[in-house]
């Protein structure tokens, strides 16, 4: 039985548990798996229980860098990313997956990047992922951050994108929303960002789009959707990314080989299910 968690500011919504508990099973494993809301000062404070009480657990906002000083090693993207979301608590090992599944939720929805200019909205734990993930699969990518010493930390860790902190072109294929802006207690709220003028260019930025993704996905229609949709643009949450990436955490829970092919069936079925 497999003893698992996901932490977070605010997981009370959180559809990790049902994910994962769904996911394991179709991979024929028994899984518990907990809910856990920490502030960064309850991590900070309480951490080492996390380690003790589970074999490995899940981090969202905003603890995919606060959890980081608990851990003695990073693999693969965790390390490129400077922010985990997957934990191994025997061998305090973090990984992410969130660069996996957000290409692969981009795939599933027929979302091509290559060529494309995207816009991507935060530079956190999130953000970082997209921007790497979407200079992978050869997007032009501009990133927005109001953090300007966060965003130059992002730069110098990756380059191949145009930081900014306010925007003087407004003409994007599809934006990404990583900032959060739209749940828990931003419900009905959308990402401010600035123009040269410091006047906030969102509605300006969606009429030039085609396509909006947002990765939140409680509520499932955010507002900055909300808006998009009513103006003909193409939407998409952040659900399938969620399952993607909590499909690839849980291979790594178990030891198995990644089949992202399967894990896409997986999707297919969980819809299913849950619709």
């Amino acid at each position: 039985m497999l003893r698992l968690a996901v932490i977070g500011k605010d997981v009370s919504k959180s559809l990790s548990p049902e994910m994962h508990r769904f996911i394991l099973d179709r991979m024929g494993y028994a899984c518990e798996y907990e809910k856990i809301s920490l502030s960064e000062e309850e991590l900070e404070k309480n951490g080492e229980e996390l380690f003790s009480r589970f074999d490995g657990f899940n981090a969202t906002i905003p603890h995919k860098q606060n959890v980081l000083p608990f851990l003695k090693k990073l693999e693969g993207d965790a390390g490129v990313f400077g922010a985990v979301n997957t934990v191994v608590t025997k061998t305090r090992t973090g990984y992410n997956t969130d660069g996996t599944g957000f290409v692969t939720m981009l795939e599933e929805a027929d979302f091509s990047a290559k060529g494309k200019r995207v816009l991507v909205l935060g530079a956190g734990g999130a953000g970082r992922s997209c921007i790497y993930a979407l200079n992978g699969a050869g997007a032009e990518v501009t990133a927005y951050e109001r953090d300007g010493e966060r965003l130059n930390a992002v730069y110098g860790d990756f380059k191949d994108f145009t930081p900014r902190t306010s925007l003087d072109f407004f003409r994007f294929d599809f934006i990404v929303n990583c900032t959060g802006i739209g749940m828990h207690d931003t419900v009905g709220k959308t990402p401010s960002v600035p123009d040269g003028n410091g006047d906030d260019c969102i509605l300006r930025l969606v009429d030039n789009c085609f396509a909006v993704v947002d990765l939140i996905y409680e509520p499932k229609e955010s507002e900055l959707l909300r808006l998009a949709r009513e103006r003909g643009k193409r939407v998409l949450n952040g659900e399938a990314m969620l399952f993607f990436q909590a499909y690839a955490a849980d291979c790594i829970f178990t030891g198995t080989a990644r089949d992202m092919k399967f894990a896409k069936t997986l999707w297919k079925e969980y819809r299913e299910e849950h619709s």
